[in-house]
């Protein structure tokens, strides 16, 4: 199987659940998602720190007791009965993880070890100690990876067999789209729950998305200006009259969006970033104001939002960040109560044709244009946008992508043909307030079922065409409200964050994005599947992955893949990833 170098030690085992994202849907805004939260592994003294060394490979043994104490703990973890510490410590008596730290043990923690090898499965395999000298170590990634309800990120094993009838056969001469891959949105709420934590865990966080041994997320989002999770309402060039955009200025994102970015590439140089803007400056809506209203029409103001987006491209690359798309409108169909703005299809298309593509062209701007995001019906405030936009030559010459989401999945189908990327831009967060018999009006429901949910929609959005998928929220905290104050909405993020307690947590959504975004490559070609609820890749290198979830009880399942038939034990309502070279 692949190798890579290890940045952190393997979390594979050190799981609990919960995740989410925002956005629109049908006549509503986007809501979050559903389920009750687990702690899952913290980590200050846990998993290793940016500033200290990563763990050993996985031919120690765990340790007998729960660790050193850290530099900043006293006195070591005392595993009663729960997981194992993820500082290498000993697993409890139980060995088993244990929801929100139940009864019997507790929840693993990471204050108060060294940093010690991975973790066993589920508290009772093969932890290494740390290489000497601390240097990196590399892993070979697991053939088989199966996530439940009661364990997630289980490393399997895969058995050969001569003969058998295959719930799941991979077919490889069957082709379907080039993969680019998944990721995830920037967002500055993010960022200040991130400074919560303690340092180790702040390089965890960023590490379980966008690590060799996380989600690898190849994708960023990010916003131009504040989104619905700003840490407060602004855009970057509030000068009423500035045409020329002398008073534009990114000094407001140093504070948090930036600094968020850097981590991230920091552990993923080759990170590629895309933004849109949840509304322009105010002064060029009707309203002028941050919430609602509509772009005003006229050439003067069209000009300038141009150069104002041309800028942000070029302030961005002044730092070192490279924005690579941009897409002009957050959903230009809502008029919402944080951020927004109304686009109508006519105003849509002249922007991109006489304005934005040729102020690109004139600066040469090192930024693609895609005709997103668009979230609903056909998209804008009178629901022609796409049609509109791609029946005009004129405009389609600078168009080179398409970014849809929430409910814009059927618009695929008729985009395919003109072969250019189709970008998932927006997860669905669950826990919709217009479903009032699930809506959770308190805290967002970030359980297994949200995870299924997501499962759904990422082999939904996929099988569809779509040749990448981004999560909304990275990461929240456990009440995930928005700038809507008037409507509180509980949104969901792949990890969230307890501010009580300062300890990270991870949600099941997030496995069912990380099953099959750690597993297959940017350039992966999708490749047919019989039988079971599967999607399958073949990834540049030749390896073949099939990534599977299953409804049902626990069974044996044999897949047939690569002229082999496997057996392995799937279990109950869980996923399987199966690595196959």
């Amino acid at each position: 199987m692949k190798k890579a170098l290890a940045g952190t030690a393997y979390l594979w085992l050190l799981t609990l659940p919960f995740a989410c994202s925002s956005s629109e849907s049908g006549g509503g805004e986007p809501g979050p998602t559903g389920g009750a939260s687990v702690s899952p592994p913290t980590s200050t003294g846990g998993a290793p720190s940016a500033m200290g060394g990563s763990p050993g490979t996985n031919a120690g043994k765990p340790s007998t007791n729960a660790g050193t104490p850290g530099a900043a703990g006293g006195t070591p973890n005392t595993p009663t009965g729960g997981a194992p510490t993820s500082n290498g410590g000993t697993p409890g008596a139980s060995g088993a993880p244990v929801m929100n730290g139940g009864s019997g043990g507790s929840a693993p923690t990471a204050t108060g070890g060294a940093p010690g090898g991975n973790p066993g499965a589920s508290g009772s395999g093969s932890g290494g100690s740390p290489d000497a000298g601390g240097a990196p170590s590399t892993f070979v990634e697991p053939e088989l990876v199966t996530s439940e309800k009661s364990a997630y990120w289980k490393v399997g094993t895969l058995t050969e067999v001569a003969s058998g009838s295959a719930g799941v056969t991979v077919n490889e001469n069957t082709t379907f789209q080039k993969w680019d891959g998944f990721g995830g949105t920037f967002n500055e709420v993010g960022w200040a729950m991130l400074q919560l934590l303690s340092e180790s865990d702040r390089k965890l966080a960023i590490d379980l998305l966008f690590g060799v041994d996380g989600a690898r997320f190849a994708f960023g989002r990010v916003p131009i200006g504040s989104s619905d999770y700003g840490l407060t309402r602004y855009t970057l060039n509030e000068k009423a009259g500035d045409y020329a955009m002398e008073s534009f200025s990114i000094e407001h994102d140093k504070g948090a969006m930036i600094p968020y970015i850097q981590a991230a590439l920091a552990v993923k140089p080759d990170v590629r970033l895309w933004a849109s803007p949840w509304t322009p400056p105010t002064w060029m809506k009707t309203n002028n104001a941050f919430d609602g209203g509509s772009m005003k029409e006229d050439d003067q103001t069209l000009k300038a939002h141009a150069l104002y987006l041309a800028k942000f491209v070029e302030e961005y690359a002044k730092v070192g960040i490279k924005i690579e798309a941009i897409h002009p409108q957050n959903e230009p169909g809502y008029e919402t109560r944080y951020p927004s703005c109304l686009w109508t299809a006519a105003l849509m298309n002249e922007f991109i044709r006489d304005f934005l593509g040729p102020t690109f062209e004139e600066r040469q701007v090192p930024a693609q244009i895609f005709l997103g995001t668009m979230s609903n019906a056909d998209a804008g405030k009178d629901g022609t946008i796409i049609s509109t936009v791609v029946a005009d030559a004129g405009t389609m010459k600078y168009v080179k992508g398409f970014g849809l989401q929430w409910n814009m999945i059927n618009s695929i189908s008729s985009l395919k043909s003109r072969n250019l990327p189709i970008v998932q831009s927006e997860h669905k967060c669950g826990n919709y307030p217009w479903e009032m018999a699930t809506f959770n009006a308190t805290t967002p429901p970030n359980d297994h079922a949200y995870g299924v949910e997501s499962w759904g929609l990422i082999v939904d959005w996929i099988t569809a065409g779509a040749t990448s998928y981004s999560a909304w929220n990275m990461i929240l905290d456990k009440n995930g409200h928005n700038l809507d104050t008037m409507r509180p909405w509980p949104q969901n993020a792949l990890l969230w964050v307890d501010k009580d307690t300062k300890k990270l947590n991870i949600t099941p959504a997030y496995y069912a994005f990380r099953h099959v975004s750690e597993f297959v490559d940017p350039g992966a070609t999708r490749i047919g599947t019989q039988g079971g609820n599967a999607l399958a890749f073949k990834n540049p290198d030749g390896t073949l992955v099939v990534a599977m979830f299953n409804s049902g009880g626990a069974k044996k399942e044999t897949v047939s893949i690569g002229g082999k038939l496997l057996q392995f034990d799937l279990p109950a309502n869980g996923w399987a990833t199966v690595n196959w070279k």
